[in-house]
């Protein structure tokens, strides 16, 4: 877990393995204690010394399916960025599998089937350039044309955050035409330019996005 986040907090361990946080302060003085540099952020959690590697990762059987499965599923998604950085990636991945797993992934890949959305297009190739944008709040300019537009529209915007539904990409981005939120069909952008510039983060939140008035409730 250390090695998957920048920043771990107690109480995120301590969820995960369903253990209390007196276990978590424990562990990980056991973990220093065996020679392995951890650094405390004060206020915030625990990082592994940056350089610092450990041994390869062994993968379980049932954690090699998981990774076959969502190689089927994000075919899916109809972006070819998307699904070209991910088999890069599981390619890397599959190399550290032991032999017998990978012989057994390659059974479970040929034999099973995910049955395509309607219409197998892909719609779009710029998903994973608008997820660094996210990350690194890079400022963006879009041509955007909505169904009711006679032609795209130039916008400046923000992203912030993206999500899947029915087939297309959605695209949430501050407007600075609009002065608010937006959503935006990544299919729907028909020039898409990121500048060299950067915003400051409005510190977006997706449950007061979508649910502003949960609280009440």
């Amino acid at each position: 877990m250390l090695k998957s986040k920048r920043i771990l907090t107690a109480t995120e361990i301590a969820e995960k393995f369903d253990i209390s946080t007196r276990t978590v302060y424990r562990d990980i003085r056991a973990l220093e204690n065996s020679g392995i540099p951890i650094v405390t952020v004060e206020g915030k959690g625990y990082s592994l010394m940056e350089g610092y590697t450990l041994p390869p990762l062994m993968f379980s059987e049932a954690e090699a399916n998981a990774l076959v499965t969502a190689e089927h599923l994000i075919q899916d998604v109809k972006d070819t960025s998307l699904a070209k950085n991910f088999e890069e990636a599981l390619t890397k991945i599959k190399a550290v599998f032991r032999y017998n797993i990978k012989e057994k992934s390659e059974v479970l890949s040929e034999r099973m089937f995910v049955w395509q959305s309607v219409g197998r297009a892909k719609t779009s190739n710029s998903l994973s350039d608008l997820q660094l944008a996210i990350t690194s709040n890079i400022l963006t300019k879009i041509d955007y044309q909505k169904l009711t537009d006679e032609k795209p529209i130039p916008r400046t915007i923000e992203p912030v955050a993206i999500y899947y539904s029915k087939g297309n990409w959605i695209l949430i981005a501050w407007c600075q035409l609009r002065n608010d939120y937006r959503s935006f069909r990544i299919d729907r952008m028909k020039k898409i330019e990121f500048i060299k510039a950067t915003f400051k983060d409005r510190g977006f939140d997706f449950n007061d996005y979508f649910f502003p008035f949960s609280e009440f409730f």
